[in-house]
């Protein structure tokens, strides 16, 4: 049987090109553009959802009304927000009141597939993975870290699991499997994400600033900039092999 999802988001194109994707991946999805609507489709459904994906701000009520009116109707519901604001303070309202996450515009719709499939998993009746579930699964280790692909967290150190974005999770892996060895800006986005423009090498910069941050925090990995020509991901294997 398919997750059927109620997905509430106002934006008519934005609604249609989510509403076709999550069908292509195998959702069933009721899509309402009010409060109002989503309310009725609920409370008509009430049991059936597998995940809401509520959008924060729709034009007869907030997200966050709205969730406490569901919650009312059903305590236990599993939904994730998403909204074009990013500020700590609504994100901290929203895991609050009990959202399973809370994703901020633009996002990536590839990860919202993932969060998506992760947050239903979890709330699953059933604990055993299905074989697809299980090639799903991907966990990278290496040195100190561990990186669950699958769950797009990174553990440093042993210490709490942080969250990333899928393009730094998948990026990450590739460094992982091309450990002490030169990487060239350029076939690193051939690589990975199929082209070479001057736009995804720019995130590219964003992502590696991004993970090499989280990588100080490590005793075993880094990243280090090869000047002109593109990055090293460096492992100390004597330390880690003393481990």
């Amino acid at each position: 049987m398919k997750p059927k999802l109620l997905f509430i988001e106002d934006e008519t194109d934005l609604g249609n090109v989510v509403k076709q994707y999550l069908e292509i991946m195998d959702f069933e999805v009721v899509w309402c553009t009010n409060g109002q609507d989503a309310i009725q489709a609920f409370t008509l459904n009430q049991g059936s959802f597998d995940l809401l994906i509520i959008d924060v701000q729709l034009p007869d009520t907030s997200g966050f009304d709205l969730a406490r009116k569901i919650l009312e109707f059903q305590a236990e519901t599993s939904f994730l927000f998403l909204t074009a604001r990013n500020e700590k303070q609504d994100r901290l309202l929203g895991l609050k009141i009990g959202a399973d996450d809370y994703i901020s515009k633009p996002f990536d719709i590839e990860e919202l597939i993932l969060r998506i499939k992760n947050i239903i998993r979890r709330h699953s009746h059933n604990p055993v993975a299905t074989p697809s579930q299980e090639q799903e699964e991907q966990l990278v280790s290496t040195g100190d870290i561990i990186l669950k692909k699958d769950l797009l967290t990174l553990t440093i150190a042993s210490k709490k699991p942080v969250s990333i974005t899928l393009r730094e999770a998948e990026l990450l892996e590739y460094l992982c499997r091309n450990p002490n060895k030169i990487l060239k800006r350029e076939y690193i986005l051939l690589q990975l994400w199929g082209e070479n423009d001057y736009f995804l090498g720019r995130s590219l910069d964003v992502f590696i600033s991004r993970l090499r941050k989280l990588l100080k925090h490590s005793d075993l990995v880094s990243i280090d900039n090869v000047y002109g020509v593109g990055f090293i991901f460096t492992v100390n294997e004597s330390q880690a092999a003393k481990r």
